[in-house]
């Protein structure tokens, strides 16, 4: 990592400074607009339940009930529907997807527009169940437009940090959005936990928030781990040449958690059904049945929540590997696995490696996503101070992507300049 900086602190690379100080400049800017409420608005007291994702990818934005209250979420979610989408359901997407980068600008736009209607009905039912009822309905589009107006100039900010910062500027908005609440959770855990009224409650309490941190640290190096873990299945290829020391050997890597955050994401959308639901509809035993089988408090919701993270683990994964497509693709591209035969056996053997990286890929995200309830629930601490979670995951997630796409950028640079030499 030093040695990264050191490169960036040289004079010839004054564009990458720019682009970090660029970067920096509009994350700034995220920032600061997650703190400028929408007017006429208050913040949101109490526990918000199946939202605190949707308000920690935002920087506490939707308790404050800011005009950046949505965030990207909405482009998330149509990202994640035309994605589906695109798997032979609509044929016109299914089309877009195969024809390479214009394909892709396209599917790219349209989901930029559902994402944008997305907002606006979210932002409709954000102030109907927040701002209050009793309002005319022209309050409740106001309140709506200024929240899809909202997400609206996040996405292009983070447009604008792809073309001329570091990075994914969707992506970095979700981190710096997380990180935002981070000083926040290590204040209150140092609160609660450090008492002075007697050196003894004193000393103890340092030790407790020592541990604490330590723990902390220990499950982003797991993270790390685990994101950067993959299975490297060997490749030959009948079509190239055998060189001084036989067959120039390839792989095809399969990472242990292929599917990301987004099975946590879909699992808790899940979840958040119910409760949205029992919200508009005033029925006592519905809210009762919900609050006892379908929330994360009771066991069987959590259990509930857990199983549907292993399963979205393993639909995401088979629907972004598919074993046949990658079978199909090896044999027409002249290579084999050694010791397989292509073809059919191939995909039987390509699924098989996938289902057992899944089953430790997806043990790893239930046990992710389910730290949080499990310490809140057998922890006196408040409910912002948490260990680990879906939050966690994504900020180490897009901390090692863009260090990568940095550092790939910086060794092509001295590359250039190198080659321009000779």
């Amino acid at each position: 990592m030093f040695a990264i900086l050191r490169q960036i602190l040289k004079p010839n690379n004054k564009d990458i400074r720019r682009r970090l100080l660029f970067t920096l400049m509009a994350l700034a800017v995220f920032i600061i607009g997650t703190s400028i409420r929408v007017p006429g608005t208050k913040d949101i007291t109490g526990d918000i339940g199946f939202l605190e994702l949707i308000n920690a990818m935002g920087g506490d934005a939707l308790k404050r009930f800011s005009i950046f209250a949505l965030g990207v979420m909405p482009y998330i979610t149509a990202s994640i529907i035309i994605q589906l989408l695109e798997m032979d359901i609509i044929p016109y997407l299914a089309e877009l997807s195969k024809q390479g980068h214009v394909g892709r600008r396209k599917i790219n736009q349209i989901t930029r527009y559902v994402g944008i209607f997305l907002a606006f009905i979210e932002g409709y039912a954000f102030s109907f169940a927040f701002v209050g009822r009793g309002h005319l309905a022209i309050e409740y589009m106001r309140v709506a437009t200024i929240l899809t107006a909202g997400t609206a100039f996040v996405l292009w900010l983070g447009d604008q940090i792809t073309q001329k910062g570091v990075g994914n500027g969707i992506s970095l908005i979700i981190m710096a959005g997380i990180i935002r609440t981070l000083p926040t959770m290590f204040i209150g855990a140092f609160t609660q936990l450090v008492k002075m009224d007697t050196t003894q409650q004193a000393f103890l309490g340092i030790v407790s928030f020592t541990l604490f941190v330590i723990v902390y640290f220990i499950i982003i190096i797991g993270i790390i781990f685990v994101q950067e873990a993959n299975r490297r299945i060997p490749i030959q290829y009948s079509n190239r040449t055998v060189g001084a020391y036989g067959r120039e050997q390839n792989f095809m890597p399969v990472k242990l958690n292929s599917a990301g955050v987004i099975p946590v994401i879909f699992a808790s959308t899940i979840i958040a059904v119910p409760a949205t639901i029992i919200q508009f509809v005033e029925n006592e035993k519905l809210a009762l049945f919900v609050q006892k089988y379908l929330t994360y408090e009771s066991m069987i919701g959590f259990t509930l929540y857990l199983a549907l993270i292993l399963f979205f683990t393993y639909f995401y994964t088979f629907l972004q590997l598919n074993p046949d497509e990658l079978a199909k693709n090896l044999q027409n591209q002249g290579g084999y696995i050694p010791g397989i035969r292509p073809g059919k056996e191939t995909s039987i053997y390509i699924r098989q490696v996938l289902s057992r990286l899944t089953i430790v890929g997806g043990a790893f995200l239930m046990l992710i996503a389910g730290l949080p309830i499990i310490f809140t629930k057998f922890s006196s601490l408040p409910t912002s101070v948490t260990i680990g979670g879906t939050g966690l995951l994504i900020v180490v997630g897009v901390a090692l992507e863009t260090y990568k796409q940095l550092e790939s950028s910086l060794v092509s640079r001295t590359y250039d300049r190198s080659y321009k030499r000779i």
